[in-house]
C-alpha cells in the first residue's frame, strides 16, 4: 500500500494470518480486527444520532467509527464471503458505522439516502475472499458493497475477489 494517506483496514483474517500479509508498516493504518477488543452489536437504538451525535452509545471501544471513517481517506475492508455477504465480524463492524452519517435525507442516485456529516468522501476497497463462492454469491456480494458504498457517500468503490487470504497480500501490495 502507498502514501500518506490515512486508511482504516477492517478484516477478519487470523492475527497469524493477516501478520503475514499486512503492510510492513502500519504507520497511518488503523487496523479493526475480530483479534481486537470484542465489538457488541448495534442495537438500533439511534443514540448516535440523538443522544450522543455521532458516537455510539456502546462502550466497547468503537463508539468512534464515525469520526475514525472521516479521518480516513480509504476505508479497506476485508472478508470472507458468506451467502453473498460479509464475515459475521465484518458486518458487525459496517452494522456500527451509521454515526458517520446524520439523521437527515438526501437524494443520491435517484435513492434517498443518510445525509453526510463529515465533509470527506472515503474510497472503498472491498476484498472478498472464499474458495467456493458461488457465481449468485459474487453478484450479491459485488451488490452488497456497491450498496454500502452509495450509503456511506464514497467517491468511489472497487470489489476485489480472490480465492484466498494469501492472495490478499499481493492486492494489498497493488493498493
Amino acid at each position: 500500500m502507498r502514501g500518506n494517506t490515512m486508511k482504516v483496514i477492517i478484516q477478519d483474517l487470523p492475527a497469524e494470518a493477516f501478520s503475514t500479509i499486512c503492510p510492513p508498516s502500519l504507520e497511518n493504518i488503523r487496523v479493526i480486527t475480530n483479534e481486537s477488543e470484542r465489538i457488541k452489536h448495534c442495537i438500533g437504538c439511534f443514540g448516535c444520532w440523538v443522544k450522543t451525535p455521532g458516537i455510539c452509545v456502546i462502550k466497547d471501544g468503537y463508539g468512534d467509527l464515525g469520526k475514525l471513517y472521516a479521518e480516513c481517506d480509504e476505508l479497506i475492508v476485508i472478508s470472507k464471503v458468506q451467502y453473498g455477504g460479509y464475515s459475521a465480524f465484518v458486518k458487525n463492524v459496517m452494522d456500527r458505522n451509521i454515526g458517520y452519517l446524520l439523521p437527515f435525507f438526501t437524494v443520491r442516485k435517484s435513492e434517498m439516502h443518510h445525509a453526510d456529516r463529515y465533509p470527506n468522501r472515503l474510497k472503498m476497497t472491498v476484498i472478498g475472499y472464499g474458495e467456493d463462492i458461488t457465481e449468485e454469491e459474487t453478484e450479491t456480494f459485488k451488490n452488497l458493497v456497491a450498496a454500502n458504498a452509495l450509503n456511506l457517500n464514497t467517491q468511489g468503490y472497487r470489489v476485489i475477489m480472490v480465492k484466498s487470504p494469501e492472495e490478499v497480500k499481493n492486492v494489498l501490495e497493488a493498493l
